[in-house]
């Protein structure tokens, strides 16, 4: 009985190591699953339900699919190859703030993390503090931050966190010399900090 299960887990990793990898190459040579159907003469719909993992691999499909992708059956068993995971961005500089991104595209909740260089020449705020739809997080890693809540006036330390709602008007500048900063900006907040000419 231990005998089956193993095999039957062993069978399992393989099916599902040649479903991810199967997508992983498709995907890289640009084909469809039309185009990979055509050259392996393997039917559309199994192909689609084997990537799903809908059907489970057949011994014949093997060859099959390797010759389809110009790849040997054993690249086909290969484990998928792990995406670069580093986040690459340029940095991105607006009324004074410097934005260098920390997450790729489609982070938890829809959130982007940046880390922000404050200008020491960003004092003076507005006369009339900004509004917009969402919810912003900071945290302060070097220098003092200014931080405007309608009518409240703070000063955060290194170390320190804020959050609070971008529905209230608010501002952030350095109070006396530049501040670095990591930030969680909500899709609202990265459009007017990034894209827009608020102060």
């Amino acid at each position: 009985m231990p005998i089956s299960f193993a095999m039957q887990a062993k069978d399992d990793d393989v099916d599902a190591r040649v479903r991810q990898r199967l997508r992983q190459l498709r995907l890289q040579r640009g084909m469809t699953l039309d185009d990979v159907a055509t050259r392996s003469a393997i039917d559309v719909s199994t192909l689609s339900r084997l990537e799903s993992g809908k059907r489970r691999l057949a011994l014949d499909h093997l060859p099959r699919l390797a010759s389809a992708l110009s790849v040997s059956a054993d690249e086909l068993l290969r484990a998928p190859e792990v995406d670069d995971p580093r986040v690459r961005g340029g940095a991105h500089t607006r009324n004074q703030i410097t934005f260098w991104p920390l997450t790729g595209d489609g982070p938890a909740g829809g959130l982007h993390a940046y880390k922000i260089r404050i200008s020491a020449r960003r004092r003076t705020p507005p006369a009339e503090l900004p509004v917009h739809e969402g919810h912003d997080w900071m945290y302060v890693l070097s220098g003092r931050l200014r931080l405007l809540l309608g009518e409240r006036d703070f000063t955060i330390e290194p170390g320190e966190a804020v959050e609070f709602s971008t529905w209230t008007p608010h501002w952030f500048g350095a109070v006396d010399g530049a501040v670095e900063a990591i930030a969680l900006l909500g899709l609202h907040g990265e459009r007017v900090h990034l894209h827009t000419d608020h102060k």
